[in-house]
């Protein structure tokens, strides 16, 4: 079963790099709507196992990434796609509209 990895400023462009689409969620432990975000980022990383990565970066243990992308609110969703960003999601939202972003990528 999938599980969102968790991403750090050491790992993310080697993560980003890779074919498949990519959904990273910028969050942190002290967030309340990063809180009820997370399962539903656990969920797709399960859904979407073997045709999309899913991960976590922890804003406070990772402050570069969330720097070089202007990461101000969270939670923040960037999509990815061959390393670019294609999609941007601010906020706690439904499911549906994660995975219709998402599907859109693959």
């Amino acid at each position: 079963m999938g599980k969102a990895i968790e991403i750090t400023d050491a790992n993310f462009e080697e993560i980003i790099a890779g074919d498949q689409p990519i959904l990273v969620d910028f969050w942190a432990e002290w967030c309340g709507p990063c809180k009820m975000i997370g399962p539903v980022v656990e969920q797709l990383a399960a859904e979407y196992d073997g045709k999309a990565v899913i991960g976590k970066v922890d804003v406070d243990s990772n402050p570069s990434v969330a720097q070089a992308f202007g990461i101000r609110s969270i939670p923040t969703l960037l999509f990815f796609k061959g390393g670019q960003i294609v999609d941007k999601q601010v906020g706690a939202v439904p499911k549906a509209v994660l995975a219709q972003k998402l599907d859109a990528q693959l």
